[in-house]
């Protein structure tokens, strides 16, 4: 008998060690836009995004589920990508030393170049009052033993690091003003960049230049009305042209993500935008419910940095005699992900809701949506 329990406490022993001995491989980032989520959840807006990603970075994968795989930041923090945007195996070891430090600027944005020798995966939040940007670096330990930090710089006050665990190095990045204006994360090299974006000198809409995005577009109909059976497609094309009548004549540089009946993919919405820079990104949809009484107007962002602007114009869109649904945060909208800029969705009202689709229907009502959110994009101006 005790022969028996040694032998099934010599196996269940070596059951326990197998399953908590997981292998890995290497693999690196690919794709357009790769990102990481924080679980396999999902929903009809996809996984919780935690970060897009630069590409040829490298991940350590330790699991494997459906379409996605598991991936170990540090010995404390996992993540989960698409296999689609991860080139495997590949040769590499998950621990990497940092090096020197440089915080400078140029004619148009402030810069923190930190030397790495390895593209190391990275996360980039958003802090307010103070207003901050914390990067996480993963798999980093810390050899910096200076920071250069030059007077070209005009919005980074301040620049420094915490080894807040053995394998990650916290980068706080100290701003001048409470509003966030855009920030990119990138590699040059092994050279980690972080880009920060200034406050405009002149906060004013004709020194700006607004993006105007018409929701979905082409072969992507979006929603349709519960009795005029109309598209939302072709709505937010008029709610968005009023919208750039209406900056032009504030005298404001303004963007059309599409100007016609185009299919776009977000993907090539993003890298239009990335492309033109803008100062701020406003997205027109029309809502849609399966429950016909609910109805209303709704601003959304995923940035706690960009709430202010989503805040400003629901307050200027309840002018309308419009109900609230409300201001969403953490929205998982593709183009809300963008950190470059400033940006908002703004769902005007319920195409399946018979009063606000009534609304929907004048053309009246296009015109007075356009100037309250002008008037919106001036209020967070103003209060900056």
């Amino acid at each position: 008998m005790k022969k028996f329990f040694l032998i099934a406490f010599i196996f269940l022993s070596l059951k326990s060690f197998s399953q908590n001995t997981q292998s890995f491989f290497f693999g690196r980032t690919t794709g357009s836009l790769p990102f990481l989520e924080y679980g396999i959840g999902d929903d009809r807006l996809g996984g919780a995004k935690m970060t897009f990603l630069d590409s040829n970075i490298l991940l350590k994968v330790v699991d494997s589920f459906k379409t996605k795989y598991k991936v170990q930041l540090s010995k404390y923090r996992a993540a989960y990508i698409d296999k689609k945007n991860l080139i495997s195996p590949v040769t590499g070891t998950p621990n990497h030393l940092t090096g020197s430090w440089k915080v400078s600027g140029d004619s148009i944005y402030d810069y923190v170049t930190i030397a790495l020798n390895e593209k190391l995966p990275y996360t980039g939040i958003q802090q307010i009052d103070p207003s901050r940007l914390v990067v996480e670096i993963f798999g980093a330990e810390n050899n910096t033993n200076w920071i250069t930090q030059v007077s070209t710089t005009k919005e980074i006050k301040n620049a420094y690091y915490e080894q807040t665990e053995d394998d990650v190095m916290k980068v706080i990045i100290e701003l001048k003003h409470k509003q966030h204006w855009g920030h990119s994360i990138y590699y040059e090299g092994n050279k980690l960049i972080i880009r920060v974006k200034r406050q405009p000198e002149k906060p004013e809409l004709k020194y700006l230049t607004i993006a105007v995005d018409a929701g979905h577009g082409g072969d992507n109909n979006g929603a349709d009305g519960v009795t005029s059976k109309i598209l939302e497609k072709n709505y937010t094309l008029l709610f968005a042209n009023e919208l750039r009548n209406a900056l032009v004549k504030k005298k404001a540089n303004v963007i059309m993500t599409r100007e016609k009946d185009t299919t776009l993919s977000m993907p090539e919405r993003i890298e239009f935008l990335k492309q033109q820079c803008p100062d701020l990104l406003i997205s027109i949809h029309l809502n849609s419910s399966d429950i016909d009484s609910i109805q209303g107007v709704s601003t959304y962002y995923r940035y706690i940095g960009f709430r202010s602007l989503s805040v400003a114009l629901l307050h200027h869109m309840l002018d309308l005699n419009l109900k609230e649904y409300g201001n969403i945060g953490s929205f998982n909208f593709s183009l809300n992900g963008p950190t470059d800029y400033p940006n908002c969705l703004v769902e005007v009202a319920f195409l399946s809701n018979v009063e606000d689709e009534k609304k929907i229907l004048d053309p009246a009502f296009h015109k007075a949506v356009a100037k309250k959110i002008v008037e919106g994009i001036e209020e967070f101006l103003k209060n900056l």
